[in-house]
């Protein structure tokens, strides 16, 4: 049954029923012959004929109006697409800012980006690339090209002979951590010197291209290592923990060119060469980043490690110093005026002899 009256058809019960009645009273059954033929309920009803008898008796003509309120919408917005394109962009950051730009409410803005008329975008600074670093790239970008003669097309390189190496900077403990300790047992004790300042290790990690076979299976999985950048130092004094001169690990803080390269002469080529497998090419190339520790590629020491050589029955027993070296260390002790005992020195290399000859 339906409440929401229009005027017409509340007028139109109050005549029905004031022609069914006697000196002012309805006729018995004519509230529910009402109720049936407008379809509404009998408190409608006798709510209707109510107010029609109270106009009535007032002498004025029953006219009963709708009590339905008209509800009032906001007016919709449109997006002015040519406001928000001459916005700056530093005047777009946010919601509230946006909406303040485009003199609209923040849900209506947000309304217009849920249904895709404003679009979300997150800008990433790009690296400054000068000349030089473009062309550094395109070469680098060519030197990862190769012909494949079968096909007769050039490729990318598949990259699985090419080590990748990084560093990354590790915390020895946090300042919170949380434990799950059985009834009664002991809470563990951990403290430091400052929360502000807890100790760090930088670890080089070394990965490369996994190897999968035709079906699936995993040949190599590409994790050579992680190692970490420490050190055997003797205990300088006494303690209650370990007397004076016992190795104790600590972390080497500064990390120069010449650490990193021993630490990739000693951990990181023998790592690989022990982990790395069988009937895959043995040329290997260890990419890295710009990093100022990092070593050059023309750097002779880094191409021809003692390990390798000693695994080759290369590594020769003593070397061969130039006589020109040897000259001019010789002046430059002349010049400097340190040249006691350079006689028997000359004497003894038999430098006479060599020049001589």
């Amino acid at each position: 049954m339906s409440t929401n009256l229009t005027t017409q058809k509340r007028n139109q019960v109050a005549q029905f029923i004031l022609e069914g009645s006697k000196d002012g009273k309805p006729s018995k059954g004519r509230y529910k012959e009402a109720q049936l033929k407008f379809n509404i309920s009998r408190a409608t009803v006798f709510r209707l004929w109510a107010a029609a008898k109270k106009q009535q008796k007032n002498g004025d003509v029953i006219h009963l109006v709708s009590g339905k309120t008209t509800r009032l919408h906001r007016k919709y917005i449109e997006l002015d697409l040519t406001l928000l394109v001459n916005m700056e962009c530093t005047k777009r950051g946010s919601i509230r800012r946006l909406a303040q730009g485009l003199g609209a409410s923040k849900t209506t803005v947000g309304r217009w980006v849920k249904t895709g008329k404003i679009r979300a975008h997150t800008s990433a600074i790009k690296p400054d690339l000068t000349a030089t670093n473009k062309l550094l790239r395109l070469r680098f970008s060519l030197q990862s090209l190769e012909l494949d003669r079968i096909l007769n097309v050039i490729k990318f390189k598949d990259m699985h002979n090419t080590v990748h190496i990084d560093e990354k900077w590790f915390y020895i403990t946090k300042g919170t951590h949380r434990y799950y300790l059985a009834p009664g047992e002991p809470e563990p004790y951990r403290s430091c010197k400052s929360k502000k300042f807890i100790g760090k290790i930088m670890f080089i990690c070394v990965v490369t291209r996994p190897l999968i076979a035709e079906n699936c299976e995993v040949m190599f999985d590409g994790k050579i290592g992680i190692f970490p950048f420490i050190e055997k130092v003797p205990a300088k004094r006494n303690s209650r923990n370990r007397n004076v001169g016992t190795l104790e690990t600590k972390p080497i803080e500064s990390i120069t060119k010449e650490v990193y390269k021993a630490w990739l002469i000693n951990e990181v080529v023998p790592a690989v060469m022990s982990k790395w497998p069988e009937g895959a090419s043995k040329r290997i190339d260890i990419q890295q980043d710009n990093a100022r520790p990092h070593i050059l590629d023309n750097d002779r020491i880094s191409g021809l490690p003692q390990e390798a050589l000693r695994r080759a029955d290369r590594l020769p027993v003593n070397l061969e110093v130039p006589v020109e070296l040897i000259e001019a260390c010789i002046n430059h002790l002349h010049e400097r005026g340190s040249s006691d005992g350079m006689t028997d020195i000359v004497q003894n290399l038999g430098l006479d002899i060599i020049e001589s000859a």
